[in-house]
């Protein structure tokens, strides 16, 4: 027979059993956390290791002389006639001015002149060009301009591209590697920070070093304000009317329910949804921003809607009491009363919102948002009205630079996940800023 104890420092079996669970909890709980911990840390060090890069860019100083007459032949500095001058008459003067600089520091190389001006990337042609057509009054003289190098010359500088990968690569050569470590040593090749992997729009299949995010970057932007000024009110609108004017019937729970399974929906159906009502129905443009901001604004006013009325549920009742005690009716007990303690919660979801819109790809994809599109898009025109004309997003810019062959858009891609999360990280902060700082407890 068993005898128990009165005393309480004294376990009995049943206590060293329960206190057991609770340990063996504790260690599954933290061994959760461990492993979640574990793989974001993998996760961030495997993005920020294989995309730092893309912030970095290896560039050529040169000294180009501009020929009046390959230039502008007919001397008048005619703008059409000097946009008849195409990149290939350009090409040559980069590539002469780098063999000037190759000799002029006395460096051997065993290269031909072609595969000198190799290193120098495609883009520096058609950006001189276009330097030269801003400025015509340079021709005739001599300009110093930093040219992109080609993308094995960057990658090497950045390490992604070795002696040994060089010499199995038919794009670049072992000595092309040493002529550009000869011209980094005499200070004529230099790798610093990347302005234009934020500003500058997106390059072809073969110009990786000149490929960035400037029309994506303003693609995005432009479809969050969309979704900001129509999801917002809607989903206030909405959520002020279900939880404090709608009478309680088999309809209005008819509506929650539904509202809270659209929240679940995967993305990609509101795309479709978007692509049948808005491109093919209503005929708007496709790869517009606008018609991104109105399938985002769909996929994100669930969201809105169901933090708004836990926002407003979270108002104690003797605020509306009170309110329509005075003689307040119940329009403005609402709000003047009940929505402004609410806002904190309803600007929290309301960024979170925007914050899961801004990472959305797959509805973008479906209406046609993977174009190539190289032209910053206005926020209006004539042609295609308010945010009408063909952009891209941040999202699915890094699908488009997965689906590329060439290594160096692995490292852009990389890059631009690395933007999109801190553009997600800047958001998340601001809304946990308002929380604490509006927030109130009852």
């Amino acid at each position: 027979m068993t005898v128990l104890s009165n005393s309480l420092l004294v376990q009995d079996d049943r206590t060293r059993r329960r206190n057991a669970a609770e340990v063996r909890f504790r260690a599954c709980g933290l061994g959760a956390i461990g492993i979640a911990m574990l793989a974001l840390a993998m996760l961030l060090t495997s993005v920020v290791s294989s995309g730092i890069g893309a912030f970095r860019q290896t560039y050529i100083t040169l000294e180009i002389p501009l020929p009046a007459a390959q230039l502008d032949k007919s001397g008048t500095r005619d703008p059409a006639a000097m946009a008849k001058v195409t990149t290939f008459a350009y090409a040559p003067l980069l590539r002469n001015a780098l063999l000037a600089r190759v000799k002029q520091l006395g460096i051997t190389a065993t290269l031909s002149d072609s595969d000198i001006g190799g290193i120098i990337s495609k883009e520096a042609a058609a950006t001189l060009r276009d330097h030269v057509l801003a400025n015509p009054d340079l021709i005739g003289g001599t300009v110093t301009m930093d040219a992109l190098s080609e993308g094995r010359i960057d990658g090497y500088f950045k390490g992604r591209v070795t002696t040994e990968s060089a010499a199995l690569d038919g794009n670049t050569s072992p000595e092309a590697l040493q002529l550009a470590q000869s011209l980094a040593d005499a200070g004529v090749i230099e790798t610093r920070f990347n302005w234009s992997f934020l500003t500058a729009p997106d390059a072809s299949d073969q110009r990786p070093e000149a490929a960035g995010l400037g029309v994506a970057i303003l693609g995005s932007l432009y479809m969050m304000l969309v979704v900001l000024v129509l999801a917002l009110p809607i989903g206030v609108a909405t959520s002020i009317y279900l939880e404090e004017f709608a009478p309680k019937n088999r309809f209005s729970d008819l509506i929650e329910v539904n509202i809270s399974n659209l929240a679940a929906v995967p993305s990609i159906v509101f795309g479709i949804l978007g692509l049948a009502i808005f491109i093919n129905f209503a005929e708007l443009r496709q790869s517009s921003p606008l018609v991104g901001g109105l399938v985002l604004t769909l996929m994100t006013l669930p969201t809105i809607i169901i933090s708004t009325r836990a926002a407003l549920k979270s108002v104690p009742p003797s605020i509306r009491d009170a309110a329509l005690a005075v003689g307040a009716s119940k329009m403005q007990s609402v709000f003047h009363h009940v929505l402004p303690l609410a806002a904190p919660g309803i600007l929290t979801g309301t960024i979170i919102g925007l914050a899961q819109a801004l990472g959305e790809t797959a509805p973008l994809l479906l209406i046609g948002m993977v174009a190539f599109v190289r032209d910053y898009p206005a926020a209006y025109s004539d042609a295609a009205g308010l945010f009408g004309e063909a952009a891209t997003a941040l999202p699915v810019q890094v699908f488009n630079w997965t689906q590329r062959a060439d290594p160096g858009f692995v490292e852009r891609a990389s890059g631009a996940i690395i933007t999109l999360l801190v553009f997600l990280l800047v958001m998340n902060t601001v809304a946990i800023l308002l929380r604490r700082r509006f927030e109130r407890r009852w």
